[in-house]
């Protein structure tokens, strides 16, 4: 099982900023929503296809996007749906992707493992292991190279910490100073092995010493914790002093995948104690408590976030199928729209 993370309030800065902070939760509420409402419609049996749901990490996308401006870059994951939303993909677009209909991120081509929209710097998601991360490096060395204050920030979970493209780009990051940010979401299991069975140090983090890379572990189920540490990664990014490695602690609530996962390879209380410090709960303590936003502002973005995604689905399902004329179409650069 990964690092606890405390259920005392939060030890990091709660922003006094109240359009950031709505920003926050809606982020944190659309994401989640968007998970839920995936997860209900594959068991209805309204959406197919495999699914890798984000529930429960959403404190780590949100708060690191955040720190993001739209030109900015992302490499994602598998689990990649959190990521593309807190950077800006449309949840509309995104759904119907799903759906696998013409007016997805791609088309209906791509499906969950793949959503990309560089027009607000997502790269993509990979269903590959790690493959994010010279994705990203190429973004960083592109932005060093046309002399832009532009970021790239690379997504993967503990077991890619076992795939050698994580390391080359540690290293290559760091020989060039390039503008990297490396985003290590430890949620304990890759896949269905446990991180302390399979690794040999209980904190990922400790290896990027080994690069010179300044390295960070954060707690991630603190969405004000991830923007904080995010916000100094990005500040030395752009002033040209290199790559940050971020661990962030996270759990996933769901199994790996939507389907025939049992989760036979962890307890129950665990999986309670995690809930019991809901990244989204602890955040609305954290306002609260500070009067920073009210119960009615709370409930409603959560009113508007659910009309969004009741839109999406909407929207999705209304949407076309692709014409069989369409299936060799868009395999070269040149054939894209």
């Amino acid at each position: 099982m990964v690092a606890i993370s405390s259920d005392a309030p939060t030890t990091a800065q709660v922003p006094d900023d109240s359009a950031l902070l709505r920003r926050l939760y809606h982020t944190l509420r659309l994401i989640r929503a968007f998970e839920e409402k995936v997860d209900a419609l594959r068991t209805s049996g309204r959406l197919q296809g495999s699914l890798h749901l984000y529930v429960g990490q959403e404190a780590v996308a949100t708060g690191v996007c955040a720190r993001l401006n739209s030109d900015d870059y992302v490499a994602s994951t598998h689990r990649g749906h959190g990521h593309a939303i807190a950077k800006g993909v449309d949840v509309g677009r995104m759904m119907a992707e799903l759906y696998g209909r013409t007016t997805g991120t791609n088309h209906g081509k791509g499906g969950s493992m793949h959503i990309a929209d560089t027009s607000v710097g997502m790269l993509g998601a990979t269903g590959i292991v790690g493959a994010g991360a010279p994705i990203a490096l190429g973004a960083a060395l592109s932005a060093r190279t046309r002399g832009t204050r532009q970021v790239a920030a690379t997504f993967f979970g503990d077991g890619a910490m076992g795939q050698g493209p994580i390391y080359e780009c540690l290293n290559m990051a760091a020989i060039w100073k390039l503008p990297l940010i490396f985003v290590c979401e430890n949620n304990g299991y890759a896949e269905s092995t446990s991180a302390e069975y399979a690794l040999s140090t209980r904190d990922l983090s400790r290896r990027a010493a080994a690069f010179e890379v300044p390295a960070f572990v954060v707690d991630g189920q603190d969405v004000f914790a991830v923007y904080e540490r995010m916000g100094e990664a990005v500040e030395r990014a752009r002033s040209g002093e290199g790559p940050t490695f971020l661990e962030c602690k996270t759990y996933r609530y769901y199994g790996h995948f939507l389907g025939d996962d049992p989760l036979r390879y962890r307890t129950q209380d665990e999986e309670a104690f995690y809930r019991s410090r809901d990244c989204i709960e602890r955040f609305e303590r954290a306002v609260s408590e500070r009067g920073l936003l009210s119960e009615a502002e709370l409930r409603t973005t959560t009113r508007e976030v659910e009309q969004s995604i009741a839109d999406a689905v909407e929207f999705a399902e209304s949407s076309p199928l692709p014409e069989v004329s369409e299936l060799t179409t868009e395999v070269y650069a040149e054939d894209a729209r």
